[in-house]
């Protein structure tokens, strides 16, 4: 029986650690063998790993990585901590000298200055794979032994500031490196051309079964009461790429046009204060309504009327698979990877991300009850599941 051993932080709330839901219950378990190793055994989702993955024991070192600094003391690990200060170090003398401002570097200088303290990773097996699938990169390829090592990227690196020659050293260490979309692809290889050669497509895969058993788990009407307002669903960290700081903007704009909508934002993170701001800047205290961290959101989905991804940038969103394979309408900006997650006008709408372009976008939408409809039936008929691509993982094994 072949051996995989994927790589990943933690099992928190997030469109990437769905993702890698995704693909642990599309595995073949009576042909592969796999072990899962986590920095942490958090997270909401850690409860949803597959009955048949062995989850390897957590490694003391390696959940200091990204804790506060005061509670990985506490744990002993006063070398994780030097690590981490060295690596604020050399990420402020990189943004000086490049006259940067962007903290991206920050997370890479931090793995590179902690990893060596990590202990190895079942040094007694050699594995027929190693997906590192989420960062910390450094880790998987360094601290455990296989014979094909592949790592995922899930970002649209045109957006992304970063030292490239110290991200070329890790990236390269990899037989491949799976792009989850096309967009994604080529932004990656616009900044390391070089590495292209290992390059391959390897979409989000999502567990209908899973995804549709949990939108029926109950009902959120106390939460979004159903009445005469349209239901607007947005998902995702409370950050720059996810623009939900726009929202209370494009949300007046579209209800001075008439329409009876509520906005509701599911998420957490460092911009929830900003969100809140905004909503009281623009008076949307009743309209826009943050709902915050959900470990089932499906519910929600179900319940909505449109679910929107007003984001200004993204990899390849896996909120909006999720709509879709609900039935949802689904509504996105024009983000750089726009076009490789729905067939404009067929399977979803694609809209300005400037606010009143979006707004515009939206409110033609509602205007027109029987295109909602087409859109919902032809997300109905589609399968968004992309099961299958995990056969690549299998043909790479074998190659």
């Amino acid at each position: 029986m072949k051996k995989i051993l994927i790589c990943s932080h933690w099992m928190e709330i997030g469109g990437a650690e769905r993702a890698l839901l995704g693909l642990l219950y599309s595995i073949d378990y009576s042909k592969y063998q796999v072990d899962l190793y986590l920095c942490r055994h958090t997270g909401e989702f850690m409860s949803l790993l597959p009955k048949e993955v062995n989850l390897l024991p957590e490694d003391k070192k390696a959940a200091s990585i990204a804790i506060p600094a005061k509670d990985a003391l506490k744990k002993g690990c006063w070398d994780i901590v030097i690590g981490r200060i060295l690596g604020k170090i050399k990420t402020s003398q990189y943004l000086k000298k490049h006259k940067e401002t962007q903290n991206c570097v920050a997370v890479e200088y931090s793995n590179k200055y902690t990893y060596k303290r990590v202990a190895p990773i079942n040094p007694e097996v050699t594995y027929d794979l190693l997906i590192s699938f989420l960062e910390p990169h450094y880790i998987a390829v360094n601290k455990a032994k296989a014979k094909k090592k592949v790592a995922w990227m899930h970002t649209d690196y045109s957006f992304v500031s970063m030292d490239t020659k110290e991200a070329y050293n890790i990236w390269n260490q990899y037989d491949k490196i799976a792009a989850i979309s096309k967009d994604c692809w080529i932004a990656f290889a616009k900044k390391f051309p070089q590495l292209e050669n290992k390059l391959f497509l390897m979409n989000n895969i999502l567990h209908p079964e899973l995804i549709r058993q949990q939108a029926t788990e109950f009902e959120v009407d106390k939460e979004m009461p159903k009445g005469d307002e349209i239901r607007i669903l947005s998902m995702g960290r409370y950050c720059y790429a996810k623009n939900f700081d726009n929202v209370p903007d494009i949300c007046r704009r579209i209800r001075e046009k008439g329409f009876n909508i509520k906005w509701y934002l599911i998420g957490y993170g460092g911009d929830e204060a900003l969100i809140l701001d905004k909503i009281k800047e623009c008076q949307m205290e009743k309209y826009v309504i943050m709902l915050g961290k959900k470990a089932n959101p499906y519910p929600y989905i179900k319940s909505c009327d449109i679910y929107v991804q007003p984001s200004r940038y993204e990899g390849n969103s896996v909120t909006v698979h999720e709509a879709q394979m609900l039935g949802k309408p689904v509504v996105i900006t024009k983000y750089p990877t726009s076009a490789s997650q729905l067939e404009d006008g067929v399977d979803g709408v694609i809209v300005p991300v400037d606010n009143v372009g979006c707004a515009e976008g939206i409110t033609k939408l509602l205007s027109n009850p029987a295109y909602l409809e087409e859109l919902k039936e032809n997300c109905r008929l589609n399968d968004y599941s992309n099961c299958t691509e995990v056969e690549k993982l299998y043909r790479f094994m074998e190659d």
